[in-house]
C-alpha cells in the first residue's frame, strides 16, 4: 500500500492506493501434501469422515504455515489437490483445540452440496463439553448473535450486530466443584459459538482461557486444552441421499478428567 508492504488488518484512509502481487500466488504457496496423524471412521468416492485430535489445524493460515488436516489429507488423498483453493475438501471446520467429528469433500461437485448443506442447516451436529460452571439452567436454548469482539481481534463476542447464532445444551452429569458434564447443539455455525455462547451465561468451557474458562489454580482437575469435542454428525451423503451418522467417543484426555470428576465426587473430595 501506497509502495510499501503492510499487515492484513491495515487500516485504510482516503487517497490511499492498494496493489496486490498475484505473483505471489504460485504453487509453492498451495498446501502440500505431508503425513498428518487422524483417524480415518469412513472414506468413498465423495467423502471422507474424520475424527479430528486437539491440537491439529484445520488448514494452513498465519501461524500454521504447514502440518495441518489439508496437509495430510492432501497425502492420503492425491485426488484433492485437483480441488481449487487454499482449503481444499473443506466444508466446515473445528478450532484447533476442539476435537472430533468432521465431514471433508473429495469432489468439487461434493464440496460445493455439502457447503450447501452445512450453509442450509441440513446438517446436524452434537458437541459434548465439560464446562467449568453450571448454567442457570440445566437445559435450554440461547440465541445471541456472535461477531468479532471490538478489542480483541482474536476472539468473538455477542454483539448485536453479530450474525445470528442459536445453541441449545442439556446438562448431563454435575459435580461437587462446579464443573458440570454437558451435551450441545448448534443450529448454526458461527466461529467460537459454543465458547462464546457458554461463556455469555457464566458458564465457559472449561480449559478456554480465551473465554474465561481457566481453572482455579487450588483445583486439582487439569484441562490442558479447551474440553470441547465434536460427538456426532447426521447428514444426508450428497451422492445417494441415504442420511448419514457418524459418532467420535471423547478424546482419551476429556475422558480422563470426566473420569476423575466422578471418582472424586464420589468419595467427596471436592
Amino acid at each position: 500500500m501506497n509502495d510499501r508492504a503492510v499487515k492484513a488488518g491495515c487500516r485504510l484512509h482516503p487517497g490511499d492506493v492498494v496493489q496486490v502481487d498475484f505473483s505471489l500466488l504460485t504453487e509453492e504457496n498451495q498446501p502440500q501434501a505431508q503425513p498428518v496423524d487422524f483417524e480415518v471412521l469412513h472414506e468413498d468416492p465423495s467423502l471422507v469422515v474424520i475424527n479430528k485430535p486437539p491440537g491439529l489445524v484445520v488448514h494452513p493460515a498465519a501461524g500454521h504455515a504447514d502440518q495441518t488436516l489439508v496437509n495430510g489429507l492432501l497425502y492420503r488423498y492425491a485426488d484433492m489437490a485437483a480441488l481449487e483453493g487454499g482449503r481444499p475438501g473443506i466444508v466446515h471446520r473445528l478450532d484447533k483445540d476442539t476435537s472430533g467429528i468432521m465431514l471433508v469433500a473429495r469432489t468439487e461437485k461434493v464440496q460445493a452440496m455439502l457447503s450447501a448443506a452445512f450453509k442450509e442447516r441440513k446438517v446436524r451436529k452434537t458437541y459434548h463439553a465439560l464446562l467449568l460452571r453450571s448454567p442457570a439452567d440445566r437445559s435450554g436454548r440461547i440465541v445471541a448473535p456472535v461477531g468479532r469482539h471490538p478489542v480483541h481481534r482474536k476472539k468473538m463476542a455477542v454483539r448485536p450486530d453479530g450474525r445470528y447464532a442459536a445453541t441449545v445444551w442439556n446438562i448431563l452429569e454435575s459435580f461437587r466443584n462446579g464443573f458440570c458434564f454437558a451435551e450441545i447443539g448448534i443450529e448454526t455455525g458461527r466461529t467460537h459459538q459454543i465458547r462464546v455462547h457458554m461463556s455469555s451465561l457464566n458458564a465457559p468451557v472449561a480449559g478456554d482461557t480465551l473465554y474465561g474458562g481457566k481453572p482455579d489454580k487450588k483445583s486439582e482437575v487439569i484441562a490442558e486444552r479447551q474440553l470441547l469435542h465434536a460427538s456426532t454428525l447426521v447428514f444426508a451423503h450428497p451422492t445417494t441421499g441415504k442420511e448419514c451418522r457418524f459418532t467420535a467417543p471423547l478424546w482419551p484426555d476429556m475422558e480422563q478428567v470426566l473420569r476423575q470428576l466422578r471418582e472424586h465426587s464420589d468419595k467427596g473430595f471436592f
